[in-house]
């Protein structure tokens, strides 16, 4: 009976770590369509990604089989088109660009670990956004990081892409008091 419970307390645990909030799905949703609009990229939400064997443990991560961040953004699709019936769980290769959105349940440290696990698998760029102080964090190796608040443009060189912040974080009160109805 106690493995039943330990078992439902990890599959509780790991629920909970992974659950979003309405500024992550906010946040979410607005860098999947603002990416989406640069035709050289691929932007997939929620694709896991296959570890190929690299041991992410050392990461502090339990899983030894896939990562998944909350956006992969590519430069090319990482498998070619297949028919509808032959879909593939886990992409074979890593995104170019990892995206992970801080929820309420989420630490700090565990976001920091999930960058250095993305950059073991050699992506190339990571972002860290964080809804709560409407600012992203751009990660590039080995250690290395820039800032960008609430007003500002991000810039990743890395990816060649520049994003006005305004598009991530615009508060919804804001574009509502900018609407005029006529009568």
């Amino acid at each position: 009976m106690s493995d039943f419970i330990e078992l439902a307390t990890e599959i509780f645990d790991e629920g909970k770590s992974n659950m979003g909030s309405i500024n992550h799905s906010r946040a979410q949703g607005k860098l999947i369509v603002s990416l989406a609009q640069d035709e050289r990229l691929e932007v997939m939400p929620e694709l896991s990604i296959d570890l190929k064997g690299i041991d992410i443990t050392k990461f502090g991560f339990k899983s030894t089989v896939e990562l998944k961040p909350d956006i992969s953004v590519y430069w090319q699709t990482p498998v070619p088109e297949a028919e509808p019936l032959d879909d593939i769980i886990r992409s074979p290769s890593p995104p170019d660009l990892a995206i992970e959105i801080i929820s309420t349940s989420q630490t700090l440290t565990e976001m920091t670990n999930k960058v250095k696990a993305y950059f073991a698998l050699d992506v190339k760029s990571c972002w860290l956004v964080l809804p709560s102080l409407s600012t992203i964090y751009v990660f590039f190796p080995p250690h290395h990081y820039r800032v960008f608040p609430p007003d500002s443009e991000l810039v990743d060189e890395t990816m060649d892409i520049h994003l006005p912040m305004q598009k991530v974080f615009k508060n919804r009160s804001e574009t509502i008091q900018n609407v005029e109805f006529s009568g």
